[in-house]
């Protein structure tokens, strides 16, 4: 039976980038620069509309994954896709790209697999359109005892709290994660996610073994200003992160607090900068690094993806550990 340095679960979903004017954004009346859920009818027309389109593995938490595999780690996603060509593109690209797709795509039914279509204008910023497809039917059948009891560290998606089955899904991969001996952890997604669920979020915290946030969700969770939050939070959770869009990483464990410096650059492309943190991070936590070590490899890995587009990185990240004296 095959045990995972590191398991992820959430929603699968694939990215459609088309480069776009904004002439051509305000025909189609597409908000420049924001992401927005779509319904079916309207994603597949914009799939159609979508020129010279380019597809990508995506979802946070996958991303993450995927980031953390890249890295050399055991790597396995927990995500549903439909048995047609996105959905088998999807869970090929995850597994060329070293991480397992553990559930074989869905034959039958009416959703198909979750896509975004996202169109880059010529200054770089990105109109996401997202229709949710199939990953938002993720329950706890897709969970295996199998994947889950074997991890060494599992991470969470907080996008899941939004429908009962993912929720359920969730709950049940934590609590395997947990009495194999493994840790499991939440990304809190965003402060949106966060007012949705915020009663949820605060039992997580008490009940996970970490969570990572940027410094708006945190504020959201509490309700509170930054540095009363993390207060309470410390009081609360086994590990707290916060990232600050640019500006230091703080994290606390018990009595522990590290503050990580941030190297400011421009970015390319800010898509997949908390994704990426998270996975440097997570590898730091997976290989026995200290809080600072692994802060600060979260930070690289984040610098390396804002230095292009697309969600995952392109350069060697290990490398450029080694360059840092990180490992």
């Amino acid at each position: 039976m095959k045990s995972y340095q590191v398991v992820g679960i959430g929603n699968a979903i694939v990215d459609v980038l088309s480069t776009a004017d904004d002439s051509f954004l305000d025909l189609m009346g597409i908000e420049k620069g924001i992401m927005q859920l779509v319904e079916r009818e309207r994603g597949e027309m914009l799939y159609g509309s979508m020129k010279d389109r380019r597809q990508a593995p995506g979802g946070s938490v996958a991303n993450t994954v995927a980031g953390v595999g890249a890295l050399g780690l055991s790597t396995a996603f927990i995500g549903r896709v439909h048995d047609d060509a996105l959905g088998r593109f999807y869970a090929q690209s995850m597994a060329a790209e070293g991480t397992d797709f553990v559930n074989p795509p869905v034959h039958g039914g009416d959703l198909p697999t979750s896509r975004s279509m996202i169109f880059v204008s010529p200054d770089g910023e990105r109109s996401m359109n997202t229709y949710l497809g199939i990953s938002s039917e993720l329950g706890p059948e897709d969970v295996s005892d199998s994947v889950a009891g074997h991890a060494q560290i599992l991470f969470l998606e907080g996008y899941l709290y939004d429908k009962d089955k993912g929720k359920e899904a969730f709950e049940k991969a934590a609590r395997l994660t947990r009495a194999g001996g493994g840790k499991a952890g939440i990304a809190l997604s965003d402060p949106f996610c966060v007012d949705r669920h915020r009663d949820s979020f605060r039992r997580l915290v008490k009940e996970l073994d970490y969570v990572i946030g940027n410094e708006h969700e945190w504020a959201s969770l509490y309700q509170t200003d930054l540095s009363a939050a993390l207060e309470q939070a410390a009081a609360d959770a086994g590990l707290v992160v916060c990232t600050r869009s640019g500006n230091e990483v703080i994290v606390v464990r018990g009595d522990e607090q590290v503050v990580v410096p941030v190297n400011r650059v421009v970015p390319v492309d800010a898509t997949g900068a908390g994704d990426q943190f998270a996975a440097g991070f997570i590898y730091g936590l997976a290989t026995g690094a200290g809080l600072e070590v692994a802060g600060r490899m979260g930070c690289v890995a984040a610098a390396e993806v804002i230095g292009h587009f697309g969600a995952r990185p392109e350069g060697d990240v290990k490398a450029l550990f080694r360059k840092q004296g990180l490992i």
